[in-house]
């Protein structure tokens, strides 16, 4: 018997559902937290396209909890550290994800980990956890050593890359086949492009609020479900093709298709195709993203970067690193580094939530069936918690400055039981893929690059990243004690 899901929402109409929105919002039984409620297309159209300051002004003059008017409805903001605690786990109970900001991206990822909740969302997890294990990511080690390697061939000395398309397609074949056993050279594989049709389905989030309304076609919404029904093909022939043969590997798909509940249910096709789809877009758009994000910083402060060298050249054989080395902190500098870039550029950015009771914080009441979301980014970058939180500053994430945090101090890959079940398959991948290209290449910025932001569904350079590429001097380095001493 088949685990049972969630119900479908009760209007799949845009428009009816923008009216119940607005129905629900006048039935509130308590006021709104203050801040700007009128109105406004120029401030949905700030927050669509740089929201950071807009959210940081909000908490300058409203303090942590606001609300903020936002195309049809109003929008309840929590920020800093005990309101992400507050959200994602001592109250996580009070609010879904499911009806909240983001509910579109079911669109395109179905009923996944991330566009669930409650008691469906536990048994999933339960499910996919054993695939998350720490010894199943070791092993994915070599393949992405091995993808990784392959990609590089591509760096030329001397000339220019875009350097976040170049991690997005690496990123996706790292995982077709590290989480999938699906081969990305196979013939299913090579008749679809799914690094574009990813790129094209995951565009309808970048599109104005009011053309994601639209349902024509040749509307963002009908580009994004080509794309959707397009990747269906890819993962459907590879489920049909598991079950008829009974192939099986040491990957996460093979896992969905024999794993049941303690009640023996298991996950029907659909059910499976909507992890699969979540998973492939999680395990490689949030790693493309970072990747782009610490280069960038790197390029901008050289001596952050020869602390890594020298890392390097003390720690590892010919810049081979090991699973070991990988996962276990060795590499410190690395942590540092990538932590800082977490912080500052947390992929999942904002966590949007729906109330379902009315709840008091800080001193404020919030309706229940209110649109309410805490904001990593913005979180990560008050003053009050991060000193200079513009600054590239690896030195905050040390052991000791780290325990110093307060708690929901850094959240960027979510909290609680919602925490991002890929985290530490992510982060093995950047810290493969960011050792390999350091070991072997220099990365600069060409003259007058400006980086822009764009932050839908997940954060990311705009217009890519370009980066000059120079083949990395083989001298030896300074000993990592003598920058330390510096």
């Amino acid at each position: 018997m088949a685990l049972v899901g969630p119900p479908p929402l009760l209007d799949s109409n845009p428009f009816a559902v923008l009216l119940r929105d607005l129905r629900e919002e006048r039935s509130a039984s308590v006021p709104f937290p203050p801040g700007e409620t009128r109105v406004s297309l120029m401030r949905t159209r700030r927050f669509a396209n740089d929201p950071l300051p807009l959210l940081l002004d909000a908490y300058e003059r409203f303090g942590p909890v606001f609300t903020l008017r936002l195309f049809h409805s109003n929008v309840v903001f929590m920020l800093g550290p005990a309101a992400n605690h507050y959200i994602t786990v001592s109250h996580a109970s009070n609010f879904i994800w499911r009806d909240g900001q983001l509910r579109d991206l079911m669109g395109l990822m179905g009923d996944g980990l991330l566009t669930i909740d409650g008691d469906f969302h536990r048994r999933s997890r339960r499910i996919m956890l054993p695939a998350f294990h720490h010894d199943h990511i070791a092993a994915s080690t070599d393949v992405i050593i091995e993808e990784t390697d392959r990609a590089l061939e591509r760096f030329t000395p001397g000339a220019q890359i875009d350097l976040y398309a170049w991690t997005r397609r690496l990123a996706l074949r790292v995982a077709m086949r590290a989480l999938f056993g699906l081969d990305p050279d196979g013939e299913r594989a090579r008749s679809l492009d799914a690094a574009g049709l990813f790129e094209q389905a995951l565009a309808f989030y970048a599109t104005e609020y009011v053309l994601r309304v639209l349902r024509g076609r040749r509307s963002p919404w009908g580009r994004m479900q080509t794309a959707a029904r397009q990747l269906d093909t890819l993962i459907y022939a590879e489920i049909a093709h598991r079950r008829e043969t009974g192939e099986r590997g040491e990957d996460v798909l093979s896992l969905l298709l024999d794993a049941h509940d303690e009640d023996g249910n298991s996950l029907s096709d659909l059910q499976i195709r909507d992890e699969v789809m979540t998973l492939m877009f999680a395990g490689h758009d949030t790693t493309t993203s970072t990747v782009a994000f610490m280069f960038y910083e790197l390029a901008r402060n050289p001596h952050v970067t020869e602390r890594l060298l020298a890392e390097q050249d003390a720690l590892l054989q010919g810049g081979r690193p090991t699973a070991t080395q990988l996962m276990s902190g060795e590499l410190s500098e690395l942590e540092l580094v990538l932590d800082e870039t977490l912080r500052k550029y947390p992929p999942a950015w904002v966590g949007p939530r729906r109330s379902l009771e009315a709840f008091e914080f800080e001193g404020h009441t919030i309706p229940g069936r209110a649109f309410v979301n805490y904001c990593s980014w913005a979180s990560h970058h008050l003053p009050d918690v991060f000193t200079d939180p513009e600054e590239f500053r690896p030195g905050r994430f040390t052991p000791e400055a780290r325990a110093a945090l307060p708690k929901g101090a850094y959240i960027p890959f979510g909290g609680g039981s919602r925490t991002c079940i890929g985290m530490r398959f992510g982060q093995l991948e950047i810290r493969t893929i960011a050792t390999l290209i350091l070991s072997r290449f220099t990365l600069s910025l060409p003259d007058h690059f400006e980086l822009s932001i764009r932050q839908m569904p997940t954060i990311s350079p705009r217009h890519g990243l370009p980066m000059d590429i120079g083949a990395r001097d083989t001298a030896p380095q300074p000993s990592l004690a003598l920058i330390v001493n510096r």
